[in-house]
Parts: C-alpha cells; sequence; structure tokens
C-alpha cells in the first residue's frame, strides 16, 4: 500500500466482512498509530454511531453488487476518541466478474475542520425517558402528545424537556433537535427519528 502514502490520505484494505486488513501510515497515524490496534477490528467501530448504520447499507450495496463503488462523509473516531469528518470512497474489488475479494476505502479528512464535537460512545448522556422524549420532540410531537405516548404528566415531560435543555446547552426544542443531530445523538437517515443506543444509560 506503499503507493498510497500520499500526505493526508488514508487507506485501508477491509475483507469481505469489513475486518481491516492493513492499511497505510497516514490510517494508521489517524487511528492510534499501531498496526495490532486496528488490524483485525470491523472498519464500521472506527467511525461515529449515528453514522454507522447508513454507512453499512452502502456496503451491503458493493457486497451485493448493485453498485460497485460509493462516495460519502462520514465522521470518525481516531485516536483518544477524538471525532473528525471525512470524505469516504469505497471501491469493490472482484476476482472474477462476482466475488467481492476486498474493499478498497479511501479516507480523506475534510480540511479546515479536522476535529468536530461530537458525543462519542463512551459517554451515557441519556436516560432511556429522555432519549425517548428527544425522539418524540425529533418527530414534532408536542408536550401533550409526548405525556400521552410515554404515560408521564404535562410536568413530567416538561421537566425532561428542560433536563435536556441544559444537558446539551441549547435555549429551545428546535436548538436541541439540531444540536442532537450535529453531535450524533440522533441517527442520521433515520425515521421516525431514533437515539443511538450508545448514548442511552
Amino acid at each position: 500500500m506503499r503507493q498510497f502514502d500520499q500526505p493526508g490520505a488514508c487507506v485501508v484494505c477491509l475483507d469481505p466482512s469489513l475486518i481491516v486488513q492493513q492499511a497505510n501510515r497516514e490510517f494508521f497515524r489517524q487511528f492510534d498509530d499501531a498496526a495490532s490496534d486496528v488490524c483485525g477490528r470491523d472498519f464500521c467501530d472506527l467511525v461515529h454511531p449515528s453514522v454507522r448504520q447508513a454507512l453499512k447499507r452502502q456496503f451491503t450495496r458493493l457486497l451485493d453488487g448493485s453498485r460497485h463503488r460509493f462516495t460519502t462523509h462520514v465522521v470518525a473516531i481516531g485516536a483518544e476518541g477524538a471525532a473528525f469528518t471525512s470524505g469516504l470512497t469505497a471501491v469493490a474489488v472482484r476476482e472474477g466478474t462476482a466475488h467481492v475479494a476486498s474493499i478498497l476505502v479511501v479516507m480523506r479528512p475534510t480540511a479546515g475542520g479536522e476535529e468536530v464535537e461530537m458525543a462519542t460512545n463512551r459517554k451515557k448522556l441519556l436516560t432511556e425517558t429522555e432519549a425517548r422524549i428527544l425522539e418524540g420532540i425529533a418527530a414534532g410531537l408536542s408536550t401533550i402528545p409526548l405525556a400521552s405516548r410515554l404515560y408521564l404528566s404535562r410536568q413530567g415531560v416538561e421537566y425532561h424537556v428542560t433536563r435536556l435543555l441544559r444537558k446539551l446547552r441549547v435555549p429551545n426544542r428546535a436548538a436541541l433537535v439540531s444540536r442532537a443531530y450535529s453531535i450524533g445523538v440522533l441517527n442520521v437517515g433515520c425515521w421516525p427519528p431514533k437515539v443511538v443506543d450508545d448514548f442511552v444509560k
């Protein structure tokens, strides 16, 4: 993989089960500096939980032959849990016409804003009730329908909404939803809105 050792380009080779087989120096630098820590891991474990589901769907299409490459943006979790945005291109490497032998992935961290503020899966931010309330708010429900759905009083819902506003340091419900998406607590590409399980206590 020496030919891919260009500054800024992370190149990794995955087997058909998405396990990291080999990578270039830049990839190891970005993801912990140790080949032994990264090789043998599921590639999807290296991306933020909020984008994992959508990325797996893209890889499935690559493996089933419905496409031969895809390009997307991901939020990756690098060394020491630092999140960064990256453009990602994946290409299926085939043996003959059908069988996918491996997948070549090239990542280029986004210029100008390498590190982003994301909640990593080490932070159990929300209680089960707070997660359901956040999902309801993101789906456009007001207090009374939320109270009815979750078997809470109106005051109980308002109490939890106030706690959520404080936790995510925002002034209102619209900002709460926006912030939850921006830090990766709500799943991207999912309706109705769903909190990423990793963030629920």
